[in-house]
């Protein structure tokens, strides 16, 4: 049986409407809150999903030590990390073009990627019109909420 707090969900997605869908329940186990998680994720508006996203920083920046959240960023941008300077400040001028672009950060599920990797889908992202990249930051959205909450049943076993 699984039931988080609102404090956990919040280390997973920082719409509070998110979290208000799916906290307050019990479930059977991971996958049901997961398709929990995946419907609330669906209905939520743009304005819901900027506010996950202003939770959410750069890659390549290192969040401050303390919440859940943000040791999990720093274990999820590991790729980034390590990377040289010339990838690194690659990463800082498209974080900033995608951001006059489209007016929030730039998200991507950065476990399990490389830098460059990362930079490669940040370059192909910048072509996107608005609708398309809206989809693109629903979609990694949920993957990187579908991980954190993996994550948190884990650390919470």
């Amino acid at each position: 049986m699984v039931e988080p707090s609102t404090e956990q969900l919040a280390a997973c997605c920082a719409s509070r409407r998110w979290i208000a869908a799916v906290a307050g329940r019990p479930y059977a186990d991971l996958a049901a809150l997961r398709a929990a998680s995946r419907r609330a994720l669906d209905g939520l508006d743009w304005a819901d999903v900027e506010e996950a996203l202003a939770a959410h920083p750069r890659i390549g920046d290192r969040p401050a030590r303390g919440s859940r959240e943000a040791r999990w960023s720093r274990g999820e941008q590991a790729g980034a990390a390590g990377a040289g300077a010339d990838v690194q400040d690659a990463l800082v001028a498209g974080n900033r073009a995608y951001e006059e672009r489209f007016g929030h950060v730039f998200l991507i599920r950065a476990s399990g990627r490389s830098a460059l990797e990362m930079l490669a889908a940040l370059r192909e992202r910048l072509g996107n019109d608005p609708a398309a990249e809206r989809d693109a930051v629903r979609r990694e959205l949920a993957e990187i909420v579908d991980l954190r909450l993996a994550r948190m049943t884990e650390e919470d076993e």
